[in-house]
């Protein structure tokens, strides 16, 4: 277990969500993507959600999240309402990769 910039014990998990989305399925992902987001923001040990639109041509899309806990994370991923939530998931998007990971260090910038 590391510790952040402060000492604290850092046992955050964060999760970062790649698609690629169809082409012409954006507003269909946008869509589905609003219903999580909502969703996913009264679950416990969720903190912060973010959707990154690709900032180039591609159809990449990013999604991260971070969790106070791993088991929060994995509670709720395993959940039935997950399931139901991210199943027309695949109607909009014709490649996924997950990877999680444990937060060890944080920095933060300087605020000006």
């Amino acid at each position: 277990m590391g510790t952040n910039h402060q000492g604290r014990s850092a046992d955050k998990l964060g999760v970062v969500f790649a698609v690629r989305v169809i082409e012409g399925r954006e507003q269909g992902f946008l869509d589905l993507y609003e219903q999580l987001r909502k969703s996913v923001a009264g679950t416990p040990g969720h903190i912060v959600e973010r959707l990154g639109q690709p900032a180039d041509d591609s159809r990449q899309w990013v999604i991260t999240s971070e969790w106070k806990s791993a088991e929060q994370f994995f509670a709720w991923q395993q959940s039935e309402e997950h399931r139901e939530l991210v199943a027309p998931l695949r109607e909009f998007v014709d490649q996924r990769q997950s990877l999680r990971y444990r937060v060890i260090k944080e920095t933060r910038g300087v605020e000006s």
